[in-house]
């Protein structure tokens, strides 16, 4: 079945549409004023400051409502503590829209170490602490007491990632589905603007909020299943440590049929014309559309990590908006109901999303202030959505899914000459064009159906699918383009690369090389040993060799002199101390010392956060007696991983020596071209023991002074 979805941009206009587009969308009651509206019809909540920007989801979501008519006010990083700032702009007729924001609120305020960070890049001034801890579940309880029978509604990556029972890394405890503790009526996860409009247009035509579940991407709570769906239960989908039974060879199709409860069909031979009965599997006569999952409830996930990771698995089988299945998941007395993921965007409907009156600036109220997040996209350009690499530590695929959304070329034109003719303080550098992966901008499946049916978790992984089209020409053809736009002086790659596509197109890469890198470009290999590769779904280390060939032969026959930047993650599951000392013996071969390096970060729904969790591997069947995943939960394994891709630095010497000489990696302990650490006399005698032949002079770690005998004082006194 072809799925349509209705143009976003379709609906009739409300009739609020007889009110001009706001300059900036309204934070005060003085604003609304001035604008001539007695009320809104939305509200957004938001845990960031307002910046006007397409790169900001509360400018996008409210620009959009905008353009079908809606007034849409912004309560932008209100004081949490009471209700007062809920109720700055009265109250709204249609629905609250709460969102964290950009980033989870956890994330925002805490280091992979749980450490307390003391900035906050999309606040006014950086300024730590403008928004709560669980920002969506405050701000809706706030919604809440300031207009209790106002329809809720949760989104943004924050609620997204937390739509079922979810790992949370902060409290160390699986915590129920976001919905259950915010008490919202619908959640809205991965891009919104397509759920949101029709919720919108719904609700504005008297429709109750609780009407709304059927509107794809969307996840509400409900007391008891509704009629007419099939419920199937996820072990029929991915069995948790259950081996089936052998089919007796030597059953008919009749009682092969009767033995497993599943039903015979009559299939006629074409030539023949014989009539026999055939067995029928399950997936054959069942109506996707009206099939739902039922997940192990969230009080088993909770108590056993294997369920939790089977839940993570299947969840994430069913991410293809085009086979999706709705899913289900009891929380006590009460289940969570998500329905399959929106349908793409197309080119049409993302330009004119890209393309509302933006006033690319923060809100005049910070007038004056610095916000470090505006600063960093301030003259960068969003080309498309959604990422087909499926790497487990991240969450772009869970939230924007895997099916890439491309805007036209000329819509992006179009915003680098507003850019160059409205932005203030433009100089002729675009410092971006890009999205979550640079340069997977118009790659696609090669063919349709294929795509519609295939449930893969990455395109790319282990190795590049043969139906993936890899033809960098559209984004080598819009890089000439916009470089020859008046005005424009230079136009940088700043998005993330995916190096094992690059390749695959020589052209591409000189031309990246050629012209728009800035002497350094940063890509993300993680890690050189296949254990940890093999967990992160990334390419190995040959990949990166391969392209750092070609970017060292293009920059130099640019006439260039460039450098490559490799980022790597520590800790991550499946990672065992030795692959570490292999990443920094090869960081130190290839004359690499990193000032910044990443740990792994837990964050809710992800495959790798499974595994942390579970210790179990989700991108295979998972059972008691499966595969089991090295998780590095303790501080002091965690901290050494990380103190070994800073192996040059003279303060995780200590943790470094302590860790080695566990090891036996004496070979590592000293001054020689392959040792990461210098010696100390006790390294000496340790190796002497052993056998070994180690130059015994300390070169860096600061020792104790040799005491003095008696013998040497006497002497240098002359008796």
């Amino acid at each position: 079945m072809v799925i349509q979805p209705k143009h976003i941009f379709s609906y009739p206009k409300y009739w609020a549409e007889c009110f001009t587009p706001a300059t900036f969308l309204p934070t005060s009651r003085e604003e609304m004023d001035n604008l001539g509206w007695d009320s809104c019809d939305v509200i957004i909540v938001t845990g960031d400051a307002y910046v006007d920007h397409p790169s900001f989801g509360m400018a996008v979501i409210g620009r959009t409502l905008e353009a079908q008519g809606f007034r849409v006010g912004i309560i932008d990083q209100p004081d949490w503590h009471n209700k007062t700032d809920f109720m700055a702009l009265g109250k709204p007729n249609l629905f609250f829209g709460v969102t964290a924001g950009n980033m989870d609120s956890m994330i925002n305020h805490y280091t992979a170490d749980k450490r307390l960070r003391s900035d906050d890049a999309y606040t006014a001034g950086n300024i730590s602490g403008k928004r709560p801890d669980r920002a969506v579940i405050v701000y809706s309880q706030r919604c809440r007491e300031a207009w209790a029978d106002v329809p809720l509604i949760i989104g943004g990556i924050e609620a997204s990632l937390r739509r079922i029972g979810h790992y949370d890394y902060w409290s160390d405890k699986v915590r129920r589905s976001i919905l259950i503790d915010s008490q919202a009526d619908l959640l809205l996860y991965g891009n919104a603007e397509r759920g949101l409009v029709e919720i919108a247009y719904r609700l504005s035509q008297g429709q109750s909020v609780a009407s709304m579940q059927d509107v794809r991407g969307t996840a509400f709570v409900i007391d008891q299943l509704p009629d007419r769906w099939t419920l199937i239960d996820s072990t029929r989908v991915d069995r948790p440590g259950v081996i089936d039974a052998h089919v007796n060879p030597y059953m008919s199709e009749e009682e092969l049929a009767a033995a497993t409860g599943k039903p015979c069909r009559i299939n006629t031979d074409k030539q023949t014309g014989e009539a026999t009965l055939q067995f029928v599997p399950h997936k054959e006569i069942i109506n996707r559309q009206r099939t739902v999952i039922r997940l192990p409830a969230w009080n088993k996930v909770s108590k056993d990590p294997v369920l939790y990771a089977h839940a993570s698995r299947v969840l994430h089988l069913e991410t293809n908006p085009h086979n999706a299945r709705a899913l289900v998941q009891r929380h006590d007395d009460q289940e969570v109901w998500i329905n399959p993921p929106p349908i793409p965007l197309t080119t049409e409907e993302l330009d004119t999303v890209f393309e509302l009156p933006y006033q690319r600036v923060p809100h005049p109220k910070y007038a004056g202030q610095k916000i470090t997040s505006y600063e960093m996209i301030r003259f960068s350009i969003n080309i498309m959505r959604g990422c087909f690499g499926g790497c487990t530590f991240c969450s772009i695929t869970e939230h924007e899914g895997r099916i890439i959304q491309n805007r036209s070329e000329d819509s992006i034109v179009r915003e680098i000459e507003t850019i160059r003719d409205n932005v203030p303080g433009f100089t002729g550098f675009i410092s971006d064009l890009g999205g979550p992966t640079a340069n997977m901008y118009r790659l696609a499946c090669k063919s349709p159906e294929i795509e519609k049916a295939c449930r893969k978790p990455s395109c790319v992984y282990p190795g590049i699918c043969s139906n993936l089209n890899t033809d960098h020409s559209s984004l080598i053809k819009l890089y000439k383009r916009a470089q020859q736009l008046p005005g424009i002086n230079k136009i940088a790659i700043a998005s993330g690369l995916r190096y094992d596509l690059a390749v695959e197109s020589p052209e591409y890469v000189e031309l990246l090389v050629s012209k728009h890198v800035g002497g350094y470009l940063k890509i993300a290999p993680e890690h050189t040993e296949d254990g940890p590769l093999s967990k992160m779904m990334k390419p190995g280390i040959g990949t990166y060799n391969r392209f750092k060939e070609m970017f060292v032969y293009y920059s130099q026959k640019a006439g260039k002199k460039q450098y490559l930047i490799p980022y790597f993650i520590a800790a991550h599951p499946g990672t065992t101390d030795t692959d570490m000392v292999e990443l920094a013996l090869w960081l130190k071969t290839n004359g690499f010392k990193a000032d910044q390096v990443q740990s792994f970060y837990p964050s809710p729904m992800a495959t790798a956060t499974a595994m942390y969790h579970s210790g179990k591997n989700p991108l295979q069947k998972v059972g008691y007696k499966t595969e089991q995943v090295n998780s590095l939960k303790t501080l002091k394994q965690r901290r050494l991983h990380k103190a070994l891709l800073r192996y040059h630095d003279s303060d995780n010497w200590k943790i470094i020596h302590d860790a080695l000489t566990a090891m036996g990696r004496f070979d590592l302990i000293g001054s020689g071209e392959r040792c990461l650490i210098p010696a100390n006399k006790q390294d000496s005698r340790q190796n002497r023991k052993a056998g070994g032949s180690f130059r015994t002079q300390h070169t860096g770690l600061p020792l104790k002074p040799k005491r003095k005998t008696r013998t040497q004082h006497t002497r240098r006194r002359g008796r």
